[in-house]
């Protein structure tokens, strides 16, 4: 029964490369890659980690959930078009630029933390959303609870 159910399931999604999907984490890591090159004045991301084996777990679901959003298409869903989703991940990405802006001005609090952190999962969780795209929503809810720890106990706590 389980497998018969499973299967059902796996029959509405094929294999096919979701290039919008690889924009939006280009468009997220974007940021990322700057601060590797460039610190922040007041740079606390670069400490070190209390959280090695979360990170660690962290950056495999991150692989997975990336793999699942670019490889894994949903068949009954249209080509990416506006919706409510959509300007839910844009506003997610937008209060995710807007604080590294914020962090790089040297401000650093709780809260920049806290949406530095949850702001780049969202925008992920809207996209995946409207494409329907549930297969990605684990490996991708692994690593915003993953994200959200390292957050929470490296800079909050």
């Amino acid at each position: 029964m389980i497998q018969n159910r499973m299967s059902l399931i796996l029959k509405k999604y094929k294999t096919g490369f979701d290039v919008w999907a690889l924009i939006l984490f280009l468009a997220v890591m974007l940021p990322n890659l700057y601060w590797f090159a460039f610190p922040a004045p007041n740079d606390v991301l670069r400490s070190e980690s209390v959280t090695p084996v979360i990170d660690m777990i962290a950056s495999i679901s991150q692989v997975l959930m990336i793999g699942a959003l670019c490889i894994i298409k949903r068949r009954d869903v249209e080509n990416l078009r506006w919706s409510n989703k959509i300007l839910a991940m844009i506003i997610c990405y937008v209060i995710y630029m807007l604080c590294w802006f914020v962090y790089y001005q040297g401000y650093v609090d709780e809260i920049i933390i806290f949406l530095l952190c949850l702001a780049p999962c969202l925008t992920f969780v809207f996209y995946a959303l409207d494409r329907k795209n549930y297969i990605a929503i684990l490996p991708l809810g692994l690593f915003t609870i993953c994200h959200l720890f390292f957050a929470i106990a490296n800079f909050i706590i």
